[in-house]
């Protein structure tokens, strides 16, 4: 293997330097970033930064890739520390996984789950890391599932629901039913709503206890979809 250019080092270099000073900004100002700023803050030419991101879309589209990606090692890593039979112990610690991401990286958890940055559009590229998450919580369900630890659920989903969720199917690539994507979704969606809730402050006076309120309502999400 031939080891790097020194000019490719040193590029690597300045872009890592580049979402650390962004990432900062993030904490400061939200998603809305400033090449330019940025470029200040490195001590840069403002038109230096675009050899590196073309546009503050392209360096928003690098910083939301790696928190997918940092969000998604954090979740695999807490289900695959658990013993692969207990499914509720597994759904448990992936759920706690979320949250403790989350709250350690708030501006970049608001980047992915918060409002809507305006002008800008995920590329395709951000698909396949955004699965992740939900794809490992569904996976304790398949695993449930195969080894008869969990009920198979009911193929009763309506019209046109199916259709979309059969497409949903296709588009991740896992074996599972409609019905089974659909139950896992139902405690992926809670999971996040309920992360977001306590993260934008809009339980925090009224549950002071958290860390509790949490664990209780991951629970009852688990009863939810199944889990023994």
């Amino acid at each position: 293997m031939v080891a790097p250019s020194l000019r490719a080092r040193v590029r690597a270099g300045m872009i890592e330097e580049i979402k650390t000073v962004a990432r900062r900004h993030l904490d400061t100002d939200g998603a809305n970033l400033s090449l330019r700023a940025v470029a200040r803050d490195l001590g840069m030419v403002s038109s230096a930064i675009y050899r590196y991101f073309p546009s503050r879309d392209d360096l928003l589209t690098a910083l939301i890739l790696e928190a997918y990606d940092a969000l998604g090692d954090a979740v695999e890593a807490a289900d695959a520390a658990e013993a692969p039979a207990d499914l509720r112990g597994r759904w448990l610690a992936a759920c706690r996984a979320a949250r403790a991401w989350a709250l350690a990286h708030p501006a970049e958890y608001a980047l992915l789950y918060g409002s809507p940055v305006p002008g800008y559009a995920a590329p395709d590229d951000t698909v396949v890391p955004a699965q992740r998450p939900p794809v490992t919580l569904i996976g304790i369900l398949r695993d449930g599932l195969a080894t008869g630890r969990l009920a198979p659920p009911g193929e009763d989903l309506p019209e046109p629901l199916r259709g979309d969720v059969t497409e949903l199917v296709e588009q991740i690539g896992m074996d599972v039913s409609p019905a089974l994507l659909a139950r896992g979704m139902a405690g992926w969606t809670q999971l996040f709503g309920l992360i977001s809730f306590e993260l934008f402050g809009r339980i925090n006076r009224a549950l002071p206890h958290r860390d509790e309120y949490f664990d209780h309502q991951i629970g009852l999400m688990a009863d939810l979809i199944g889990l023994p």
